[in-house]
Protein backbone atom coordinates (compact mmCIF):
# COMPACT_ATOMS: atom_id res chain seq x y z
CA UNK A 1 0.00 0.00 0.00
CA UNK A 2 1.44 3.40 -1.04
CA UNK A 3 2.34 5.64 2.23
CA UNK A 4 0.03 9.07 1.97
CA UNK A 5 3.70 10.91 3.43
CA UNK A 6 6.80 9.43 2.60
CA UNK A 7 9.69 11.32 3.44
CA UNK A 8 13.67 10.31 2.87
CA UNK A 9 16.53 12.80 4.97
CA UNK A 10 14.08 15.64 4.10
CA UNK A 11 15.35 18.60 5.21
CA UNK A 12 14.49 22.65 4.89
CA UNK A 13 16.59 25.80 5.46
CA UNK A 14 16.15 29.54 5.81
CA UNK A 15 19.17 30.60 5.24
CA UNK A 16 21.46 29.04 8.06
CA UNK A 17 18.72 27.84 10.23
CA UNK A 18 17.38 24.41 9.95
CA UNK A 19 13.33 24.69 9.95
CA UNK A 20 13.11 20.66 9.37
CA UNK A 21 16.32 18.38 9.43
CA UNK A 22 17.09 15.01 7.85
CA UNK A 23 12.88 13.85 8.52
CA UNK A 24 12.28 10.23 7.76
CA UNK A 25 8.50 9.22 7.89
CA UNK A 26 6.20 6.70 6.38
CA UNK A 27 2.53 7.61 7.19
CA UNK A 28 0.00 4.74 6.62
CA UNK A 29 -3.53 5.43 4.54
CA UNK A 30 -6.61 5.50 6.99
CA UNK A 31 -4.70 7.04 9.92
CA UNK A 32 -5.87 10.38 12.09
CA UNK A 33 -2.55 11.84 12.58
CA UNK A 34 -1.39 14.31 15.25
CA UNK A 35 1.61 16.37 14.64
CA UNK A 36 2.85 17.71 18.03
CA UNK A 37 5.98 19.87 18.99
CA UNK A 38 6.97 22.81 20.67
CA UNK A 39 6.54 26.50 18.62
CA UNK A 40 9.20 26.40 15.76
CA UNK A 41 9.70 22.96 16.43
CA UNK A 42 8.78 22.48 12.15
CA UNK A 43 5.26 22.12 11.54
CA UNK A 44 4.21 24.30 9.24
CA UNK A 45 6.93 23.81 7.70
CA UNK A 46 6.05 19.68 6.73
CA UNK A 47 2.93 20.42 5.96
CA UNK A 48 3.51 23.24 3.81
CA UNK A 49 6.20 21.09 2.09
CA UNK A 50 2.89 18.18 2.21
CA UNK A 51 0.64 20.66 0.13
CA UNK A 52 2.90 21.72 -2.45
CA UNK A 53 3.30 25.07 -0.88
CA UNK A 54 7.21 25.19 0.42
CA UNK A 55 10.16 23.42 -1.32
CA UNK A 56 12.47 21.00 0.65
CA UNK A 57 15.87 22.51 0.53
CA UNK A 58 16.92 18.85 0.19
CA UNK A 59 15.61 15.03 0.81
CA UNK A 60 12.53 13.32 -0.54
CA UNK A 61 9.10 13.90 -0.02
CA UNK A 62 6.07 11.96 -1.78
CA UNK A 63 2.29 12.25 -1.43
CA UNK A 64 0.52 9.77 -1.81
CA UNK A 65 3.16 8.31 -4.40
CA UNK A 66 3.84 11.46 -6.26
CA UNK A 67 5.66 14.85 -5.53
CA UNK A 68 3.71 17.17 -3.81
CA UNK A 69 1.54 19.57 -6.16
CA UNK A 70 3.00 18.30 -8.87
CA UNK A 71 -0.18 18.33 -11.45
CA UNK A 72 -4.19 19.57 -11.20
CA UNK A 73 -4.96 15.57 -9.75
CA UNK A 74 -2.40 15.87 -7.20
CA UNK A 75 -3.85 18.65 -6.00
CA UNK A 76 -7.32 17.49 -6.19
CA UNK A 77 -6.20 14.81 -3.46
CA UNK A 78 -5.25 17.16 -0.97
CA UNK A 79 -7.62 19.57 1.67
CA UNK A 80 -5.36 22.01 3.47
CA UNK A 81 -6.87 24.33 6.39
CA UNK A 82 -4.40 26.69 7.11
CA UNK A 83 -3.78 28.51 10.83
CA UNK A 84 -6.56 30.74 11.44
CA UNK A 85 -8.95 28.85 9.32
CA UNK A 86 -8.72 31.66 6.54
CA UNK A 87 -11.92 32.54 4.69
CA UNK A 88 -12.54 35.68 2.23
CA UNK A 89 -14.40 37.93 4.44
CA UNK A 90 -16.02 39.94 1.32
CA UNK A 91 -17.39 36.77 -0.11
CA UNK A 92 -20.89 34.83 1.08
CA UNK A 93 -20.45 31.01 2.30
CA UNK A 94 -22.64 30.86 -0.93
CA UNK A 95 -19.78 32.27 -2.98
CA UNK A 96 -16.83 30.31 -1.31
CA UNK A 97 -18.96 27.02 -2.27
CA UNK A 98 -19.11 28.23 -5.74
CA UNK A 99 -15.51 28.58 -6.05
CA UNK A 100 -14.87 25.26 -4.63
CA UNK A 101 -16.74 23.60 -7.20
CA UNK A 102 -14.99 25.70 -9.87
CA UNK A 103 -11.40 25.00 -8.92
CA UNK A 104 -12.14 21.05 -7.92
CA UNK A 105 -13.37 19.01 -10.49
CA UNK A 106 -14.25 16.55 -7.53
CA UNK A 107 -16.09 18.54 -5.66
CA UNK A 108 -19.23 16.79 -4.09
CA UNK A 109 -22.07 19.47 -3.90
CA UNK A 110 -24.02 17.52 -2.21
CA UNK A 111 -22.20 17.06 0.64
CA UNK A 112 -21.34 20.66 0.87
CA UNK A 113 -24.92 21.93 1.02
CA UNK A 114 -25.94 19.05 3.48
CA UNK A 115 -22.79 20.35 6.08
CA UNK A 116 -23.40 24.01 5.58
CA UNK A 117 -27.00 22.96 6.44
CA UNK A 118 -25.97 20.72 9.37
CA UNK A 119 -23.73 23.03 11.40
CA UNK A 120 -26.50 26.20 10.86
CA UNK A 121 -24.72 28.21 8.58
CA UNK A 122 -27.12 31.00 6.56
CA UNK A 123 -25.21 30.31 2.66
CA UNK A 124 -26.35 34.30 2.09
CA UNK A 125 -23.95 35.47 4.94
CA UNK A 126 -20.96 36.97 4.36
CA UNK A 127 -17.54 34.87 5.83
CA UNK A 128 -16.09 38.35 7.32
CA UNK A 129 -19.42 38.22 10.00
CA UNK A 130 -18.83 34.77 10.87
CA UNK A 131 -17.68 33.47 14.53
CA UNK A 132 -13.77 31.88 14.76
CA UNK A 133 -16.29 28.76 15.11
CA UNK A 134 -18.35 29.62 11.91
CA UNK A 135 -15.28 29.77 9.84
CA UNK A 136 -13.67 26.97 10.82
CA UNK A 137 -16.82 24.88 10.14
CA UNK A 138 -16.89 26.13 6.41
CA UNK A 139 -12.81 25.70 5.69
CA UNK A 140 -13.34 22.59 7.10
CA UNK A 141 -16.54 21.97 4.78
CA UNK A 142 -14.63 23.25 1.85
CA UNK A 143 -11.93 21.35 2.41
CA UNK A 144 -13.78 17.92 3.19
CA UNK A 145 -16.27 18.69 -0.12
CA UNK A 146 -13.14 18.35 -2.53
CA UNK A 147 -13.06 14.35 -1.89
CA UNK A 148 -9.65 14.57 -1.11
CA UNK A 149 -7.49 11.48 0.27
CA UNK A 150 -5.77 13.37 2.82
CA UNK A 151 -7.34 16.19 4.76
CA UNK A 152 -4.15 18.29 6.59
CA UNK A 153 -5.10 20.82 9.69
CA UNK A 154 -2.27 22.82 10.77
CA UNK A 155 -3.59 24.55 14.13
CA UNK A 156 -7.55 24.86 13.07
CA UNK A 157 -8.40 25.14 16.94
CA UNK A 158 -6.22 27.46 18.63
CA UNK A 159 -7.89 30.29 18.66
CA UNK A 160 -11.81 28.80 19.32
CA UNK A 161 -13.52 28.50 22.76
CA UNK A 162 -13.84 25.00 24.05
CA UNK A 163 -17.38 24.27 22.64
CA UNK A 164 -16.80 25.45 19.00
CA UNK A 165 -13.13 23.21 18.87
CA UNK A 166 -15.58 20.48 20.20
CA UNK A 167 -18.05 20.36 17.70
CA UNK A 168 -15.18 21.18 15.18
CA UNK A 169 -13.41 18.10 16.21
CA UNK A 170 -17.02 15.94 16.48
CA UNK A 171 -17.48 17.07 12.55
CA UNK A 172 -14.08 15.94 11.27
CA UNK A 173 -14.21 12.71 12.61
CA UNK A 174 -17.81 12.44 10.88
CA UNK A 175 -15.89 13.36 7.63
CA UNK A 176 -12.84 11.12 8.87
CA UNK A 177 -15.51 8.14 8.61
CA UNK A 178 -18.08 9.46 6.23
CA UNK A 179 -15.10 9.56 3.12
CA UNK A 180 -12.54 6.83 4.52
CA UNK A 181 -9.71 9.84 4.39
CA UNK A 182 -5.95 10.23 6.05
CA UNK A 183 -5.63 13.14 8.36
CA UNK A 184 -2.90 15.08 9.44
CA UNK A 185 -3.88 17.18 12.69
CA UNK A 186 -1.59 19.73 13.97
CA UNK A 187 -1.98 20.63 17.15
CA UNK A 188 -0.64 21.87 20.68
CA UNK A 189 -3.91 20.72 22.67
CA UNK A 190 -2.87 17.03 23.36
CA UNK A 191 -6.24 16.29 24.68
CA UNK A 192 -7.67 17.07 21.62
CA UNK A 193 -5.24 14.55 19.56
CA UNK A 194 -5.79 11.68 22.01
CA UNK A 195 -9.16 12.11 21.54
CA UNK A 196 -9.47 11.48 17.64
CA UNK A 197 -5.72 10.59 16.87
CA UNK A 198 -4.06 7.11 16.20
CA UNK A 199 -0.78 7.57 15.08
CA UNK A 200 1.79 10.16 16.36
CA UNK A 201 4.58 12.19 15.19
CA UNK A 202 6.39 14.60 17.52
CA UNK A 203 9.15 16.94 16.05
CA UNK A 204 11.35 19.50 18.39
CA UNK A 205 14.39 21.14 17.51
CA UNK A 206 13.77 20.56 13.98
CA UNK A 207 14.01 16.81 13.84
CA UNK A 208 11.61 14.16 14.50
CA UNK A 209 11.58 13.04 17.63
CA UNK A 210 8.90 10.36 17.63
CA UNK A 211 6.36 8.64 15.32
CA UNK A 212 4.06 6.15 15.23
CA UNK A 213 0.71 4.29 16.20
CA UNK A 214 -0.19 6.13 19.55
CA UNK A 215 -1.40 2.75 21.12
CA UNK A 216 2.14 0.96 20.06
CA UNK A 217 3.84 4.09 21.58
CA UNK A 218 2.19 3.92 24.78
CA UNK A 219 2.47 0.45 25.16
CA UNK A 220 6.65 0.62 24.86
CA UNK A 221 6.83 3.79 27.50
CA UNK A 222 6.78 3.26 31.49
CA UNK A 223 7.18 5.63 34.21
CA UNK A 224 9.59 4.15 36.77
CA UNK A 225 10.63 5.39 40.32
CA UNK A 226 12.11 4.48 42.92
CA UNK A 227 15.62 5.13 44.69
CA UNK A 228 18.68 6.49 43.08
CA UNK A 229 20.45 3.16 43.20
CA UNK A 230 17.59 0.92 42.03
CA UNK A 231 18.44 2.58 38.46
CA UNK A 232 22.62 2.05 38.72
CA UNK A 233 21.89 -0.72 36.67
CA UNK A 234 19.25 -0.26 34.19
CA UNK A 235 19.24 -2.63 30.88
CA UNK A 236 21.27 -0.89 27.78
CA UNK A 237 18.24 -1.33 25.44
CA UNK A 238 16.16 1.08 28.26
CA UNK A 239 16.02 4.30 26.85
CA UNK A 240 16.19 7.02 29.25
CA UNK A 241 13.73 10.56 28.06
CA UNK A 242 13.34 11.94 31.37
CA UNK A 243 15.06 11.33 34.75
CA UNK A 244 13.73 13.89 37.56
CA UNK A 245 15.99 13.28 40.09
CA UNK A 246 14.15 14.33 43.29
CA UNK A 247 16.91 15.22 46.21
CA UNK A 248 19.80 13.17 46.59
CA UNK A 249 17.98 9.59 46.97
CA UNK A 250 15.20 9.16 44.62
CA UNK A 251 14.53 9.30 40.88
CA UNK A 252 11.63 9.25 38.86
CA UNK A 253 12.06 8.48 34.99
CA UNK A 254 10.10 8.02 31.61
CA UNK A 255 11.91 5.27 29.49
CA UNK A 256 11.19 3.36 25.97
CA UNK A 257 11.21 -0.42 26.55
CA UNK A 258 10.68 -0.95 22.96
CA UNK A 259 12.13 -4.58 23.09
CA UNK A 260 9.66 -5.23 26.67
CA UNK A 261 13.18 -5.87 28.63
CA UNK A 262 12.04 -6.89 32.35
CA UNK A 263 12.59 -3.84 34.30
CA UNK A 264 14.83 -4.42 37.49
CA UNK A 265 12.79 -5.76 40.51
CA UNK A 266 14.32 -3.04 42.80
CA UNK A 267 12.38 -0.45 40.95
CA UNK A 268 9.46 0.59 43.24
CA UNK A 269 7.11 1.09 41.03
CA UNK A 270 6.55 0.99 37.48
CA UNK A 271 3.29 2.25 35.58
CA UNK A 272 1.91 3.34 32.11
CA UNK A 273 2.56 6.96 30.98
CA UNK A 274 -0.65 8.67 28.97
CA UNK A 275 -0.23 10.72 25.76
CA UNK A 276 0.51 13.97 27.45
CA UNK A 277 3.64 12.75 29.83
CA UNK A 278 5.02 11.05 26.61
CA UNK A 279 4.90 14.08 24.56
CA UNK A 280 6.06 16.52 27.52
CA UNK A 281 9.07 13.90 27.57
CA UNK A 282 10.67 13.91 24.69
CA UNK A 283 9.92 17.75 24.26
CA UNK A 284 11.75 18.11 27.25
CA UNK A 285 14.53 15.75 26.50
CA UNK A 286 14.88 17.81 23.17
CA UNK A 287 14.97 21.14 24.77
CA UNK A 288 17.50 20.05 26.96
CA UNK A 289 19.55 16.79 26.57
CA UNK A 290 20.77 17.31 30.15
CA UNK A 291 17.39 16.04 31.69
CA UNK A 292 18.67 12.71 30.86
CA UNK A 293 22.58 12.69 32.24
CA UNK A 294 24.01 9.55 33.91
CA UNK A 295 21.93 7.82 36.36
CA UNK A 296 25.08 7.53 38.76
CA UNK A 297 26.10 11.33 38.32
CA UNK A 298 25.17 12.66 42.01
CA UNK A 299 23.04 15.70 41.66
CA UNK A 300 24.06 18.91 43.17
CA UNK A 301 22.47 19.13 46.64
CA UNK A 302 24.13 16.06 47.04
CA UNK A 303 27.65 17.08 46.11
CA UNK A 304 27.77 19.91 48.49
Amino acid sequence: MTAVLHTENLTKMYGQNHALTDANLDIPQGKVVGLVGPNGAGKSTLLGMTCGLIAPTSGVIKVLGNRPASNSAQLSKVGFVAQDTPVYAGLSIEDHLKMGAHLNKTWDQQLADRRIKQVGLNPKQKAGRLSGGQKAQLALTIAAAKRPELLIFDEPVAALDPLARNQFMVNLMEFVSELNVTVILSSHLISDLERVCDYLILLASSQVQLAGEVDKLLAQHQRLAGARSDFDDQPADVDVITADHRGSRDSVLIVRNSAGTPIPGTVSSSEPVDLEDMVIAYMTRAANPSATRNLTEKPLEAQR
